[in-house]
C-alpha cells in the first residue's frame, strides 16, 4: 500500500466528472486500498479517488468511532472501512441536518453544510458485492461529501458567495504563511 498526494483546491482537477467504474479487479482494489492508507494518515473520515488524481467514481470513508466504552482518542477509535463503487443515491429526505464539515482537499477549513438527513444509496463493495441501503446519520453526510467529489463539487460548494470565498481566502493565506516558513 502507498500513501498518495491529495490534491487541494484550486486544483482543477478536483472539478472533473469521475467516469463509472466498468469492474471492481485487483487494480481497483489496490487503488482503494491506497486511498484508505492516504486517509488514515491525513487523518480525515473519507477520500474520493477524485482527491488523489483519479477520475472514478470510487470513494472510501471510515468514520473511526470509538470503541463502546473507550474515551475518545485515537488509539481507541476502530477501524470499519467502507468501499463505494459507483455510488448513487436513489432517494432522500426532505429532513435537513446540518454538519460542520472539512475536506482533505480544502485543509483546515470547515463550515456548516446543510444536507439531507437521511439518504437511500446503491453502491459496490470491495469485493463487487452490490448494496442497497438507507443510510442516516455522520455516514450519510460524509457519503453525500464524498460523491459531490465524484460530480466536480466540493462543500465550499454549498456555502453563500461570501462564505466560501471568505474561506478560501483564509486557505490562501495558510498556503502563503506555509511557504514562506
Amino acid at each position: 500500500m502507498a500513501i498518495l498526494p491529495i490534491l487541494e483546491a484550486p486544483d482543477a482537477r478536483l472539478r472533473q466528472i469521475s467516469e463509472p467504474v466498468e469492474r471492481v479487479d485487483d487494480d481497483l482494489r489496490r487503488l482503494m486500498d491506497d486511498m484508505l492508507e492516504t486517509m488514515y494518515d491525513a487523518p480525515g473520515i473519507g477520500l474520493a479517488a477524485i482527491q488523489v488524481g483519479v477520475a472514478k467514481r470510487v470513494l472510501v470513508i471510515d468514520l473511526q468511532e470509538p470503541a463502546e466504552g473507550a474515551e475518545d482518542v485515537p488509539a481507541n477509535r476502530v477501524k470499519k472501512p467502507l468501499y463505494f463503487v459507483n455510488p448513487e443515491i436513489t432517494w432522500e429526505s426532505e429532513e435537513l441536518a446540518t454538519y460542520n464539515e472539512g475536506c482533505l482537499s480544502v485543509p483546515e477549513q470547515y463550515a456548516d453544510v446543510d444536507r439531507p438527513a437521511r439518504i437511500r444509496a446503491t453502491w459496490l463493495d470491495y469485493d463487487g458485492k452490490a448494496h442497497d441501503e438507507e443510510i442516516d446519520g455522520l455516514l450519510a453526510t460524509c457519503l453525500q461529501h464524498e460523491m459531490d467529489h465524484l460530480e466536480g463539487i466540493l462543500f465550499v460548494d454549498h456555502l453563500s458567495k461570501l462564505k466560501r470565498d471568505m474561506l478560501l481566502k483564509k486557505l490562501a493565506k495558510l498556503r502563503k504563511g506555509a511557504k514562506a516558513a
